[in-house]
């Protein structure tokens, strides 16, 4: 079931359409990549969804419903920017964030004080945010963007200004919201995190979007039938064995042994090449190199820009 979808959403500033029909469908209790380069449309689509702009053309759903000003308190929303009164102490500005959300100051006090020690700002509840490091002033904001529990989290670039323990420390906690029921539409130009979270992706390209789906299923499609093998070194070439069913992509070697990555033609399978491996040479490993999300991206963005 999707908790938020988009149809046909078109965005257009000064005769240059940010957006051009873009249809999504974000599934409940999933992490939900929203994948492109740099104005390919991805923050005006999430200015579309809070509400900051409307579409031109198009509708948004939240819930089955028409999107409305009431789904806001549903929706939470780190942006990329940092957001913070530089003048204001840390607990003051995070307990006035969290009342603008709907909390009780009892229960937003409460609240904070838990997220600020499960993430180890405790002893800066009294020190002025211009006191705090671009890193801490992100986990501050990740936290009131959290706290009032919404349905609907939009992260943009969550890992920013974080070193790689804290990188793991929110990647943690929003699997755990996730996993509590929480839905995740996650922007990041990092293929990595996307590899490790997301559940869906959706690829948008200069205003369009080019590619979306389960993660597993994009990666199965840009499949390329292509395996690794590290083997012993022996008198000869792989080339002098492996008929025209195996192209040799790359080959390597060091004190210990040979590597060599080759591809399988189309109508072949990967017994085939296993069994006129073992047949000639001693393997040590074997394994189908799967593409990357930053190989899909990059191949699927260059495609699209010969369209």
């Amino acid at each position: 079931m999707a908790i938020f979808l988009t149809e046909n959403v078109t965005k257009r500033y000064s005769g240059h359409t940010a957006l051009d029909r873009v249809s999504i469908e974000v599934p409940e209790q999933s992490i939900f990549g929203l994948l492109g380069p740099n104005g390919a449309g991805k923050t005006s689509l999430i200015r579309i969804i809070n509400r900051i702009t409307g579409p031109d053309e198009g509708q948004l759903y939240f819930k089955g419903e028409k999107l409305q000003q009431k789904h806001i308190y549903n929706i939470g929303y780190l942006p990329e920017e940092r957001g913070l009164y530089r003048k204001m102490k840390v607990g003051e500005h995070a307990l006035y964030l969290a009342r603008l959300k709907g909390l009780s100051k009892k229960d937003a006090t409460i609240k904070l004080k838990e997220w600020f020690e499960r993430f180890e700002i405790g002893g800066w509840w009294n020190k002025r945010v211009e006191e705090l490091s671009k890193g801490m002033q992100q986990k501050v904001q990740f936290i009131v963007t959290v706290l009032h529990e919404p349905e609907l989290l939009i992260f943009d670039e969550p890992f920013s200004g974080f070193d790689p323990i804290n990188v793991e420390l929110v990647k943690d906690e929003i699997l755990k919201l996730r996993d509590k029921g929480a839905t995740i539409i996650f922007s990041t130009h990092n293929m990595a995190s996307v590899e490790e979270l997301c559940d869906h992706i959706a690829l948008i390209d200069r205003s369009k979007k080019i590619l979306d789906g389960k993660m597993k299923d994009i990666r199965n499609q840009y499949r390329s039938n292509t395996y690794s093998v590290a083997y012993d070194h022996f008198d000869g070439l792989l080339s002098s064995f492996l008929d025209e069913r195996f192209k040799i992509v790359d080959e390597g070697e060091d004190e210990d042994r040979r590597y060599a990555s080759v591809r399988i033609t189309d109508g072949h399978v990967s017994k085939e090449l296993l069994e006129k491996l073992v047949s000639k040479i001693n393997i040590h490993a074997y394994n189908e190199i799967l593409p990357t999300m930053n190989d899909i991206f990059i191949s699927v963005v260059k495609d699209n820009e010969g369209k």
